[in-house]
């Protein structure tokens, strides 16, 4: 299985920030222009943008979108947009405007039926974002927390059609802590679906790490943002080890 890096470009305001778990109050903004973060990132190799409107995750509609649309279809990169998607159209609205993949991610735990019917329609076009707090589904932009397991959830959704999982330990994201490798792997392996792994990678040998763990690939944000290592640096080394 090939390892992708998935730099991550959090969108509040129309800026690219990142949140400490999540938490909208405790923002850092490191970039003006989401499109100019995403040249960057292309430039220095990466085939994939992950992009997260936490604006519409929190409102529960599109509201950066036009920075989406605009990576997609300028930079030449494969975009993969997460937050505000609610409805069908949301999905046609991405999907038929250059973007490669959507990300749903409450409506999979309030909507489950729904979002297998997606599934059955978009196939692979559709990732399931996973975001757990001690190992519990948590949704609209992690402010609540599901009474479902993620990897029961992701066995249900993986028999309906899902291909590919996004698994964020809220626990880790944003404190260059590690990853959650145990619950990434325990994911993986009860799904047999790809699963990329957000939150926490702070080294090269957090890469090496998953990558040896069959990992399909993970999405990297502070650690790029604070220099510990660059998007370049990353593509290199796991397309070396």
């Amino acid at each position: 299985m090939s390892f992708t890096i998935y730099p991550a470009i959090d969108m509040r305001g129309g800026k690219c920030v990142r949140l400490l778990q999540g938490d909208y109050s405790k923002e850092t903004v490191y970039g003006d222009s989401p499109f100019e973060m995403a040249k960057r990132f292309v430039d220095e190799g990466s085939e994939w943008i992950h992009m997260v409107d936490l604006d519409g995750a929190k409102e529960g509609s599109r509201v950066n979108d036009q920075f989406v649309l605009a990576v997609a279809n300028d930079l030449g990169a494969k975009v993969q947009i997460g937050g505000g998607i609610r409805t069908e159209e949301d999905i046609e609205y991405y999907l038929n405007n250059g973007v490669q993949r959507v990300i749903i991610g409450s409506l999979a735990v309030s909507e489950t039926e729904l979002v297998k019917s997606w599934l059955a329609k978009y196939g692979d076009r559709i990732a399931i974002g996973l975001d757990a707090k001690d190992g519990y589904v948590a949704t609209h932009g992690w402010i609540e927390t599901s009474e479902k397991k993620a990897v029961d959830l992701g066995i249900e959704l993986a028999n309906a059609g899902a291909e590919t999982f996004i698994f964020t330990d809220i626990a880790t994201d944003g404190m260059l802590s590690g990853p959650n490798v145990k619950a990434v792997v325990e994911l993986a392996e009860a799904t047999g679906k790809e699963v990329i792994a957000s939150g926490g990678v702070s080294s090269m040998e957090d890469l090496r790490l998953l990558k040896e763990s069959s990992v399909a690939g993970a999405i990297v944000g502070k650690a790029i943002y604070t220099g510990k290592f660059s998007v370049k640096e990353a593509v290199e080394e796991v397309s070396s080890c």
